[in-house]
């Protein structure tokens, strides 16, 4: 099973990075983060798996694909802002992370705004006037 691999390898690097800790701090952050992106590139196909039937299943429902895009970018830029902040903490920059955090909620909501003012049109549209 894939996640007993990804767990499996994660575990592993986290001992390691516990015994480099102690002598060289530098390089169990550098193993940290190069774990990471392995994981991540690891689970780029099943990313893209999902991306595709998410696709499919609004072309088949006649839903715009531009809104069903706009929804995964914001999910990406969520992921990725958290999967950034959680190596800014690793490496002890708690205030980094902050930043990096609050960076992705604001660049959600700039991609949220076009969908926002699709509800509220279609909202206004149904109140008799």
């Amino acid at each position: 099973m894939e996640i007993i691999q990804i767990v499996g390898l994660g575990m592993i690097a986290t001992f390691l990075a516990l015994v480099v800790k102690e002598h060289k701090p530098m390089f169990a952050f550098l193993l940290t983060v190069f774990v990471g992106v392995i994981i991540f590139i690891f689970l780029i196909d099943k990313i893209a798996t999902i991306i595709t039937m998410l696709e499919d299943l609004a072309s088949r429902a006649n839903i715009n694909l531009i809104y069903v895009q706009t929804v995964l970018k914001i999910i990406g830029i969520a992921y990725i802002a958290e999967f950034g902040a959680q190596i800014a903490k690793d490496a002890g920059q708690g205030a980094m992370a902050s930043k990096i955090e609050m960076a992705g909620k604001v660049l959600i909501m700039v991609m949220a705004i076009p969908i926002i003012s699709v509800i509220i049109e279609t909202i206004i549209g149904f109140i008799p006037g």
